[in-house]
């Protein structure tokens, strides 16, 4: 099973993108994806049309978003959040 991320613009450090794909896994940043600048739920949509998990420090944003998709019953590839 390969891995799958989006990072977001908040997340998408050079050492953390380098070393994660050194390590197989796949990945695509907000900058690659031409997605900088747009709002979270975009980049969300984004992932979820894509296949791909987001990653990003920004916690509040991204679970209110996750609860909202649940209560239209939408579906996403996952959402993991981590401290700055």
């Amino acid at each position: 099973m390969t891995i799958r991320l989006y990072l977001d613009e908040d997340s998408m450090r050079r050492a953390l993108v380098e070393a994660l794909r050194r390590r197989g896994v796949d990945i695509v940043t907000a900058l690659e994806a031409g997605m900088t600048e747009e709002p979270d739920e975009q980049q969300l949509d984004y992932a979820a049309t894509h296949g791909r998990a987001v990653y990003s420090f920004n916690i509040s944003d991204f679970c209110r978003l996750h609860g909202q998709w649940l209560s239209e019953e939408k579906s996403h590839a996952g959402i993991i959040l981590a401290r700055q």
